[in-house]
């Protein structure tokens, strides 16, 4: 039997240093020498997961495809990967103490006193060989969130010291990232905050077996041994991680450095097969090299936050490297656009997109998004509640329904078009309660997205709890906004288009989540298609 191997990934010095896109990283080099690999995301905050939590908080909010609400990093571990997720690839501390307090509820602690030692860790370890024992994996990667030193990560550093040592060296080890800081005063880069860092993860009898090292300028052979004599590591095994263009470069700047080397050969793993990169160097070529360029609106509220729409933008990154074309998202927050300056604010764009969201805040800039760009051509891409605005937007301004609404904005409107489902009306709870993961799609023959998609059926990513009202399919679609995507069980509108309209296309699920490196979804690839149809 093989033995499932275990890396973890810890920080220190400063958070959002880049921990999920190192370990996606040595995942994906991993991968491409043939090993099965997975990756998982252990989050210290008390929240059950991030369905609740606001995405200026959190940034995204990713889903999987069994309905998993979970961190946005497990959205770079699928683009990277190309291999989906699941509810075990992500644990909180909410999680695990809600598991605990329960069986000590249901008295399977037999009457003995529950504590962090060893109950809540020995629930972590389970949690964290759960990928490992289904016999799906060579290798489990588990990044651990927050920064070593943190309150809160101490039960889960605590439960990496004892598995580490039940599985022994062979078979786990730790990769602590740090940051190197540059001082322009003195002109030098300095090791300090590192060793320091290092000390503490040693001080929780852990001590880390590779230092990954970010830093804005190259470090010296000189830092390096530096490094490693007062780390206590291998030189070999400092590697640094200097900021790049773009987190695409780093498989190939971790290849360079050495990552996956030190660690086939620290698990005791046979390093006899080149990891074969043909596929993500030519996604990195044409991404790097494009032919045109367009500019897309991305009309949203919670743009001041990259992160609150990063599947999005990472999916404008595969499709736009997919035609070749660079993709210029111009961040519009729905809030400051009104019918007066509309035109000025959507100047110059070859197609928006209105995004995913929740409440009323900003949506009357959002439906105005939506009248611009159906009256002027304009390429339009509308995602979950930017489908629903679709829908009032033509039910007030075409099928002249002044009152039109959604029942989320306006729980009284007499012209409720957009409802809330069936399934949703006695739910008082807010987590883990909406219409959550994969969910077939019945496409229909001729049009625009049956082109797109190919196919007939289709499987996408839904988290919403509101829905396209049926009572006003008939007149809707007699007024020109086509049903083009049923959902085949509950009769769900999934796809609206306006067949006449260049390029026109609401979906009530989250194409993002789909979209990656080896796969570019077919809507973005479509929707930047005619964005650069129009830019011409």
């Amino acid at each position: 039997m093989t033995t499932t191997k275990y890396i973890f990934v810890t920080g220190g010095v400063s958070s959002s240093l880049g921990k999920g896109i190192i370990a996606a990283s040595l995942a994906k080099l991993l991968q491409a020498r043939g090993y099965r690999v997975t990756i998982q995301k252990l989050d210290p905050y008390i929240n059950i997961d991030p369905g609740t939590l606001n995405p200026y908080e959190h940034g995204e909010c990713y889903v999987t495809d069994d309905g998993a609400e979970t961190d946005l990093d497990l959205g770079h571990y699928e683009r990277f990967l190309n291999t989906p997720t699941s509810q075990a690839n992500n644990v909180t501390t909410g999680r695990i103490y809600q598991s605990v307090i329960d069986k000590e509820r249901r008295g399977e602690f037999l009457g003995k006193t529950v504590q962090v030692v060893p109950h809540i860790t020995n629930e972590i370890k389970e949690r964290i060989q759960i990928l490992g024992k289904s016999g799906d994996y060579d290798i489990v990667i588990t990044e651990i969130g927050g920064t070593v030193g943190d309150i809160e990560s101490l039960p889960y550093i605590e439960s990496v010291r004892q598995l580490k040592w039940e599985l022994g060296d062979d078979n786990a080890l730790v990769i602590h990232l740090t940051l190197i800081p540059y001082l322009s005063a003195a002109g030098e880069l300095k090791t300090k905050p590192t060793q320091h860092s290092v000390k503490t993860l040693m001080e929780s009898g852990i001590r880390a077996d590779i230092l990954v090292c970010r830093t804005e300028h190259e470090l010296s052979e000189d830092l390096k041994k530096k490094l490693a004599l007062f780390c206590n590591v291998q030189k070999e095994a400092v590697i640094q991680s200097i900021d790049a263009s773009t987190i695409y470069d780093v498989p190939n700047m971790m290849l360079e450095e050495g990552l996956d080397v030190v660690t086939l050969h620290k698990l005791k793993l046979l390093n006899t097969v080149e990891p074969n990169l043909k596929h993500w160097n030519a996604f990195l070529k044409r991404h790097k090299n494009p032919k045109a360029e367009v500019t897309i609106g991305l009309i949203g509220k919670y743009v001041e936050l990259q992160d609150s729409y990063k599947s999005i933008l990472e999916s404008f990154i595969h499709a736009g490297a997919e035609n070749e074309v660079k993709v210029n998202v111009k961040s519009i927050h729905s809030e400051y656009i009104n019918a007066e300056n509309i035109s000025e604010e959507l100047q110059g764009l070859n197609g928006i997109l209105v995004a995913p969201g929740f409440g009323e805040r900003g949506i009357e800039g959002k439906i105005e998004a939506v009248r611009y760009a159906r009256e002027n051509n304009l390429p339009f891409f509308g995602i979950c509640l930017g489908m629903q605005m679709a829908v009032i937007e033509y039910s007030r301004n075409v099928l002249g329904l002044k009152n039109a609404n959604s029942i989320e904005m306006d729980p009284g409107t007499k012209e409720p078009v957009i409802n809330l489902m069936e399934d949703q009306k006695n739910i008082t709870e807010m987590g883990g309660t909406m219409r959550l993961g994969s969910w077939k799609c019945e496409l229909v023959k001729g049009s625009k997205v049956y082109g797109i998609y190919g196919k007939d059926t289709i499987d996408e990513r839904h988290r919403h709890r509101y829905e396209y009202n049926n009572d006003y399919r008939d007149v809707l679609e007699e007024a020109g906004l086509a049903t083009t995507g049923t959902n085949p069980e509950t009769g769900l509108v999934e796809i609206i288009e306006i067949p006449e309209h260049p390029y026109f296309v609401g979906v009530q699920y989250h194409p993002e989540y789909k979209s990656t490196v080896a796969n570019p979804h077919p809507l973005f690839v479509s929707f930047v298609k005619a964005a650069h149809e129009h830019s011409k």
